[in-house]
């Protein structure tokens, strides 16, 4: 599945994720807009903490996928299971540093 690198096991979530990462890009620019026209400071933080958690949310669903996608297709076909489990150890760690 993955290990190509042509197909992913997020597929059937595509569409959602891209409606995810719009609305994040849109927040993106309110901020911007926010600070242009110097809004109160919480009420840009509020905004920040929004977007923090629905790039959170993409990120998990991405993760989520790669999990019982590309992770367990490795484990079950006996090829590099380990090496999977490496590499999904790895992002965790990324995913999670603060």
């Amino acid at each position: 599945m993955c290990a190509d690198h042509t197909s992913h096991s997020y597929g059937p979530q595509k569409d959602d994720l891209q409606k995810r990462l719009r609305r994040v890009e849109g927040q993106v620019r309110g901020i911007q807009k926010m600070i242009d026209e110097d809004r109160y400071c919480v009420d840009i933080l509020v905004q920040i903490a929004a977007i923090k958690s629905a790039l959170q949310q993409v990120g998990l669903t991405l993760l989520e996928s790669h999990t019982r996608g590309c992770v367990v297709d490795a484990i079950t076909n006996h090829t590099d299971g380990d090496a999977k489990i490496d590499e999904l150890m790895d992002v965790i760690r990324q995913f999670t540093k603060s």
